[in-house]
């Protein structure tokens, strides 16, 4: 099964989520220092943030597109485990065949 592409809005969305928390990461001050944001600007870009979230989530469902996918630290062990089936080891020797 093939990855459906994107819509307009749903890129529209990433691309405000993207530039909103660049914002955020570029303006964070040193520990000590005042932001230089206010605090009426950063709570609504919190807010922002919040509903771009809520909107992909209701295109997520109504395009069935699961949102399971989290990101993962690159050492991070995988919850899954790929068992590599062998077709012939299923089937009986019969040189080895106890009754």
């Amino acid at each position: 099964m093939s990855v459906p592409e994107l819509t307009t809005e749903e890129r529209v969305l990433r691309m405000m989520k993207n530039v909103l928390t660049s914002i955020a990461r570029d303006t964070a001050p040193e520990p000590g220092y005042k932001h230089p944001l206010s605090d009426t600007t950063i709570q609504s870009i919190r807010e922002c943030l919040t509903l771009i979230t809520t909107r992909e989530r209701e295109l997520g469902k109504e395009f069935g597109r699961t949102s399971s996918a989290r990101p993962r630290f690159v050492d991070e062990k995988p919850s899954e485990v790929v068992v590599q089936l062998d077709s012939g080891a299923s089937k009986r020797d019969p040189g080895n065949h106890k009754d």
